[in-house]
């Protein structure tokens, strides 16, 4: 007994390696399968979303469900992908994320659609892959009402936010340093927490994507307390993320897309999320399609300048 109790202990670390490998395999094997694939052996479907990306993809708090125009577009997805698979009614799940793990969520195989507010560009194509965009929009500041700042330029020697894991993010730090202004930028876990901070006044202003300030200042508590200001610091093509070597699922997202834009069946989605009244406060948010948008639907592409 206590030879084979010494030749355990000698081998553990030669079983732990050979533990980690076949465990490798296997993730690499579930990674292989395609979606189309699992979709026709009766798997289902994940589809990421977010907490409080309004009115892309949130969780609505007298449902606890997540609702959004992102979200509807991904549902619409999901039952092409299941004809293409010849399944009906194909099962989803839905899995929560947050601008920091949602990257890694899609590139691990854990989720099989992103449905949020997710710029597609150069830096993420190297993990993931995108369909073809379902807005356009740039990073502009949300500050409180009364507040002066109209520009970054006012931001000097002041605090600014924005969301952890976003391009906003990256563009202000990058200006920050570029222009030598001083501003000190902190990390926020959420969008949510990031417009808290400024109500509260720990924060001068919040960057971000303007179509997500417009929806999260409407439904704040005192809408009227804040307000959007400056010019774009940046153009975000916002696309549903995928995985990036499942060919074959991404024509029939690609496909599906193309043909929702090209027929205008979009347009009555996007009007439910951007011209009506949206929950949890049923405020309309007023923002028409933008001359930038149309524009780019025209010729319909998942291939963007970025």
């Amino acid at each position: 007994n206590r030879s084979l109790l010494y030749r355990m202990k000698m081998n553990a670390p030669r079983w732990g390696i050979v533990l980690a490998v076949t465990a490798a395999c296997w993730s690499s094997a579930a990674l292989a399968q395609g979606v189309i694939e699992r979709v026709k052996a009766g798997g289902k479907i994940v589809i990421a979303h977010r907490e409080s990306s309004v009115p892309f993809s949130y969780v609505d708090p007298a449902t606890k469900k997540p609702v959004g125009y992102a979200l509807d577009l991904c549902l619409k997805l999901a039952d092409a992908v299941g004809k293409k698979a010849g399944v009906r009614n194909v099962p989803v799940e839905f899995m929560q994320v947050t601008p920091a793990n949602r990257i890694a969520m899609v590139e691990q195989g854990k989720a099989d659609m992103e449905c949020g507010s997710t710029t597609n560009n150069a830096e993420r194509r190297e993990k993931v892959a995108f369909t073809i965009p379902h807005f356009i929009t740039g990073a502009r500041l949300l500050v409180k009402a009364d507040s002066p700042i109209d520009r970054i330029e006012d931001l000097m020697g002041k605090k600014l936010v924005s969301t952890k894991g976003t391009t906003p993010l990256k563009a202000a730090d990058q200006a920050n340093r570029e222009r030598l202004m001083g501003i000190t930028i902190v990390e926020a876990p959420d969008h949510a927490r990031a417009v808290e901070m400024v109500e509260k006044g720990e924060a001068d202003a919040f960057v971000m994507d303007d179509v997500l300030l417009f929806g999260l200042a409407a439904n704040r508590p005192n809408p009227a307390g804040l307000k959007v200001v400056g010019k774009f610091l940046t153009t975000e093509p916002l696309a549903i993320m995928l995985p990036k070597n499942d060919v074959e699922f991404k024509k029939v997202v690609d496909d599906e897309m193309r043909r929702l834009i090209v027929s205008r069946d979009i347009y009555p989605v996007y009007d439910k999320w951007f011209a009506k009244p949206i929950p949890p406060r049923n405020t309309p948010l007023n923002l028409p399609v933008s001359y930038l948008l149309r524009d780019f639907w025209k010729y319909p592409t998942d291939q963007v300048p970025f």
